[in-house]
């Protein structure tokens, strides 16, 4: 693709990501699954995520969707109810699709924090109710490109510069980690069908010739003009920064179906939550293992909790002994 016969892509808005507790002692900052940007279709949810141990998530329930997990620092344990279990390191990247039904947990190991990003892509209708899979990739083994001086490109998904993702997704879409040294400049292709957006991680960039965006801000872009056969997004960070930036750049082409979600679930309308949740409590159709599973790993977030809520009420009644004196 040509740079010079593609539409730039400019930006519709910028959004900074809200901070909020997710699971047990889990801090997220997250841009897309809010009230003010709901979804980004076929993208749900975009969670930029620091666990401290023994905090995660304990066991829960996902139908209907993929989780993207890309582990940035320290290290993750994962573990389902079909026997299915490992760990992520730096730069690791777990690819699950939920399908008919998973129930897993996730939780940080050693003694270090854990941060990343966690991706919610929506599945068409008809593959809402597939089997459910993994692919599973270290870090060393993706793709891995420097199309000039100053850039360097770590490909999750998609294809771009030459070098092709390995994963395979359901909806066509790429994903891009992108790092911009001071004084350079990036033109990162995307498909012009596709919804895009760009996440800073660290750093700040000029995204597109707009304005300044800084870290945990996600910059939307607008949408390509019918007939434009290619597009673009430009990234470039000043000459006179004190440290590069790294983003990320995602794209997907929109499934254009309702979505229709309750926490874990998101499916296209309002009976298949409901029968998502009934085979969820009533253990059935993909769920018939949920019942009677309890990770291992889910007992060390367990644990924790229980610990929190002790320390809590054991404050609590301090505070109520001391005001009666």
């Amino acid at each position: 693709m040509e740079v010079d016969e593609s539409f730039a892509r400019t930006v519709a808005r910028i959004v900074a990501a809200r901070e909020q507790i997710e699971g047990v002692g889990v801090t997220v900052r997250r841009t897309l699954g809010t009230v003010g940007m709901p979804n980004l279709d076929p993208f749900l949810l975009l969670d930029d995520f620091a666990v401290d141990p023994p905090a995660g998530f304990a066991d829960h329930p996902h139908r209907g969707f993929e989780t993207v997990s890309y582990l940035l620092s320290g290290s993750s344990e994962h573990e389902d109810f079909a026997g299915h279990r490992g760990r992520l390191g730096p730069g690791d990247l777990q690819w699950m699709t939920a399908g008919r039904g998973i129930v897993h947990a996730e939780v940080p190991t050693g003694k270090t924090t854990a941060t990343g990003l966690q991706l919610w892509v929506n599945l068409p209708a008809s593959e809402k109710m597939c089997e459910p899979r993994y692919q599973e990739l270290r870090g060393a083994n993706l793709p891995r490109v420097s199309p000039s001086p100053g850039i360097d490109v770590i490909v999750l998904a998609g294809d771009a510069f030459g070098a092709a993702a390995k994963v395979r997704t359901a909806t066509p879409m790429c994903y891009f980690d992108v790092t911009v040294q001071p004084g350079s400049r990036v033109a990162v292709p995307l498909p012009p069908a596709y919804n895009a957006l760009v996440y800073v991680l660290s750093g700040a960039v000029v995204v597109s010739g707009s304005r300044e965006a800084k870290a945990h801000e996600c910059i939307v872009l607008d949408s390509v003009p019918n007939g434009a056969t290619a597009s673009h997004v430009d990234a470039a960070v000043a000459i006179d920064a004190t440290c590069p930036a790294r983003l990320v750049v995602l794209g997907g082409e929109p499934i254009n179906e309702p979505i229709v979600r309750h926490g874990p679930f998101v499916m296209n309308t309002y009976d298949e939550i409901r029968e998502a949740m009934d085979d969820y409590h009533n253990g059935r159709n993909g769920f018939e293992r949920a019942p009677r599973f309890r990770s291992k790993i889910g007992k060390r977030v367990a644990a924790a909790a229980a610990a929190s809520a002790a320390s809590t009420r054991s404050r609590s009644g301090s505070a109520a002994n001391a005001a009666s004196k």
